[in-house]
């Protein structure tokens, strides 16, 4: 049955969106190849037929899913093998992966960056990217960057308990990464497209993992280039 993936897309046919790398993960776990179909994040119209304003998007024969965690799910009910939960207890405790991911380390991740993604989309979607975020955080995006070294610094900390479960295992799921491991790294591929610096040290345990991370299912996370 045809799979259609829709997901955001910049210049030069970058795809920049964290929550959208979450779905394609999922799905190349899956060993599912859907058509991947991008939108302009303005372009509201475009994913009107969802019934709401949000991206990714899977349209899996006559269900059409939103939201990365409920993509998720639908995979794992509809596509049994390869699992991306391991049970009803590893996807409540990916859940609080989810949770702590876009609660923790999205709203002081992205802001820092967001003023240079302005640079990988065009004029239209740099315009509403700009009036949205200063809305939300009552600053221009050149003020949200203005310290980001030391702020940069301050989030990689917030990885500390993922370093900590890396030293025993390749991946945050064990020997092999599921879907908690794609949480993680999806932050860290947006910041790897859009940011001019890379946001992890050299010699950074979660650097190793992430290039583990970026070779699998033949390198897919390496089909958008760095910024960097």
């Amino acid at each position: 049955m045809a799979l259609t993936l829709y997901e955001l897309g910049g210049l030069n046919d970058r795809r920049y969106s964290l929550y959208s790398w979450r779905a394609r993960y999922a799905l190349a776990h899956k060993g599912l190849t859907p058509e991947y179909r991008p939108v302009r994040v303005s372009d509201k119209a475009a994913f009107a037929f969802s019934k709401q304003d949000k991206v990714p998007i899977l349209v899996d024969g006559d269900d059409t899913i939103h939201d990365s965690f409920r993509i998720a799910q639908h995979l794992e009910t509809k596509y049994p093998d390869k699992p991306l939960f391991g049970g009803e207890i590893g996807q409540s405790l990916s859940r609080f992966m989810n949770s702590w991911v876009d609660r923790t380390i999205v709203p002081r991740l992205v802001p820092l960056f967001i003023i240079d993604l302005l640079g990988i989309v065009d004029e239209g979607d740099g315009a509403h990217m700009r009036r949205n975020i200063e809305k939300a955080f009552g600053k221009t995006l050149e003020e949200l960057a203005a310290n980001r070294e030391k702020d940069v610094a301050a989030i990689r900390r917030l990885f500390d308990p993922v370093r900590a479960s890396l030293r025993s295992q390749p991946f945050i799921c064990g020997s092999q990464p599921a879907y908690a491991d794609y949480i993680v790294f999806s932050p860290l591929q947006w910041a790897r497209i859009v940011a001019p610096v890379d946001v992890l040290e050299p010699g950074d345990a979660l650097a190793a993992w992430r290039e583990r991370m970026l070779d699998l299912y033949a390198g897919l996370g390496r089909t958008t280039p760095a910024r960097a």
